[in-house]
């Protein structure tokens, strides 16, 4: 496969998804990112002046478009969210995803019903609520929805092996999975050893990102060590397209 440029749209300041999605296919993606720039609010951030001037801004020759951004996803809902992916695609002419949605169709690819979420600590109650409802109105059982609030509040200072021991000690035993959300909380190094620590599905925003972009594009990338998501890649079904 030649190698795939991702475009993505993101409104976070702090590297995330440029970090984590060529770390977990290396050699086979390369990262362009354009940041979102600040119209006031989530959901104005998601208007379509908005995103068509960072896309603009992106480099010519972008096979495929990522809004990576969970929190905007549950500030507009899950069919919202959908239409403006939609629009994204047919507006530029190549498939987009986005990070909220890859992750229902990743738990949905996996037949759970119940789902603990985690959050970073800069997220705060109300997006901790709003993340609940976003996956309530999915038909899941949010059994927990937590802020991390003992980690850092900066993601910079965040470290792979804090992620682990937090999660692993508030991860209750019904959870079938857990997503943890935040495409600016670089919690994919974390998947693996939380996986073989709980015996659950971890998922995280930039990893769902990748397995959508990788699998509804047909790109023949093995991904290893990022969490057992990567052993069922492709979406089945309708509903895991964000066409």
């Amino acid at each position: 496969m030649d190698l795939l440029t991702l475009g993505v749209l993101t409104p976070h300041a702090t590297p995330g998804p440029e970090v984590e999605m060529p770390a977990m296919a290396p050699g086979r993606i390369r990262v362009e990112v354009s940041r979102i720039r600040n119209a006031g609010g989530l959901r104005a951030q998601a208007g379509a002046a908005v995103l068509d001037e960072a896309a603009a801004a992106l480099p010519a020759g972008v096979d495929v478009l990522a809004l990576a951004s969970t929190s905007t996803g549950y500030a507009l809902g899950h069919d919202e969210e959908g239409t403006l992916v939609k629009r994204l695609r047919d507006r530029w002419g190549v498939p987009a995803y986005s990070a909220s949605r890859s992750a229902v169709s990743a738990l949905r690819s996996r037949h759970v019903k119940r789902v603990g979420l985690v959050h970073p600590p800069w997220f705060g109650p109300s997006l901790n609520e709003l993340g609940a409802e976003y996956f309530r109105g999915q038909g899941f059982e949010v059994v927990e929805a937590w802020l991390a609030a003992d980690l850092p509040d900066d993601p910079r200072w965040i470290e792979p092996a804090m992620v682990v021991e937090w999660v692993a000690r508030h991860l209750g035993h019904r959870a079938e999975a857990v997503f943890i959300g935040g495409n600016g909380f670089r919690a994919a190094r974390a998947i693996h050893d939380l996986e073989r620590r709980t015996g659950r599905l971890v998922l995280a925003a930039n990893q769902v990102l990748l397995w959508s972009v990788l699998g509804n594009a047909g790109a023949p990338v093995a991904v290893r060590g990022c969490g057992t998501l990567f052993d069922h890649r492709r979406p089945g079904g309708t509903t895991t397209k964000e066409r």
